[in-house]
């Protein structure tokens, strides 16, 4: 099989699935940033770094870099075209489109019953005082719309401070996105889902109420609830990712919430932490996935 992943050559992840795939797979690490398009007589045609995409089997994608609205656009565009030519996109375009918007992630899990925090959205500094006042109890989580790691990621219980921040938001043309702070015990879980197999942590940090490795937390592994995993499962089908992590948030009053819904996620801590080589299962995922695709092609 060839793949190609989207990918910063030197990351660690590249690294990784390159270590895995051996001599078994052709793989090709290319950047999000080198993708190109080409539309002439000869029809549309999608590249990187001077690779031919369409000549994959599949296109694993490894990475979601930040960039401006047109060349998000883009890429995004490129994804689609790439797989409506019959190249093995995974996550799909249209699940990595809901995954990294967190909004639309939230309301695609509440349209489907799961539990997640209150959440208010809005784009004035005056609706989000109002909501930090009232429904969110003086007690509230900002986040970016965009973003992971907890980057960008803030608590604000006091009504002046609330108000600086809001303004300050406002005047950026950002997105207000605040959530109620749900007191918990200092940990969450990570259910990594590949396809149906699953891989899960417990992120503990006792200082902190963010519970993000890349802010110190310690992780260790575990076993999640019947009811947990199932709320996994149930929240990545939602956004359509085949390959997911998602957060789950154990409250102080017994409720198991879902946080977030990761259709680029790593698992970096997440393989050292249970001790299995997950860019393996990820390679004979895809290589699977393929396989039922090409098998539905002739059959079709």
């Amino acid at each position: 099989m060839k793949l190609a992943v989207l990918a910063a050559a030197n990351s660690w992840y590249a690294q990784d699935l390159r270590r895995a795939a051996g001599s078994q797979y052709e793989l090709a690490t290319v950047p999000f940033s080198q993708i190109h398009s080409t539309i002439d007589p000869a029809g549309v045609r999608v590249g990187a770094s001077g690779i031919e995409l369409t000549r994959f089997d599949a296109v694993l994608v490894r990475t979601m870099p930040p960039g401006s609205l047109e060349q998000v656009v883009f890429r995004m565009d490129a994804l689609h075209h790439l797989q409506a030519a019959g190249c093995l996109v995974i996550n799909s375009p249209r699940a990595i489109e809901t995954a990294v918007d967190k909004y639309l992630t939230l309301a695609r899990l509440r349209q489907r019953g799961l539990p997640v925090p209150t959440t208010f959205v809005c784009q004035n500094s005056d609706e989000a005082m109002e909501a930090f006042l009232r429904p969110l109890g003086q007690d509230a989580v900002v986040k970016p719309v965009f973003g992971s790691e907890g980057r960008g990621i803030t608590r604000i219980n006091d009504p002046a401070i609330a108000l600086r921040t809001f303004r300050l938001l406002e005047q950026l043309g950002a997105v207000l996105y605040l959530q109620e702070f749900i007191p918990h015990e200092g940990f969450d879980t990570r259910i990594l889902l590949v396809g149906d197999a699953f891989f899960a942590m417990r992120r503990c940090h006792p200082t902190d109420w963010r519970t993000n490795v890349s802010r110190g937390a310690t992780t260790e592994a575990c076993t999640p609830t019947e009811g947990m995993l199932r709320l996994a499962r149930q929240a990545a089908e939602a956004t359509g990712a085949r390959i997911a992590g998602v957060d789950i948030l154990a409250a102080r009053d017994g409720r198991e919430i879902l946080i977030e819904v990761n259709a680029v996620p790593g698992w970096r801590a997440l393989a050292r932490t249970v001790g299995v080589d997950i860019a393996a299962h990820v390679l004979q995922f895809v290589e699977q996935e393929w396989t039922g695709s090409r098998r539905s092609a002739a059959l079709g």
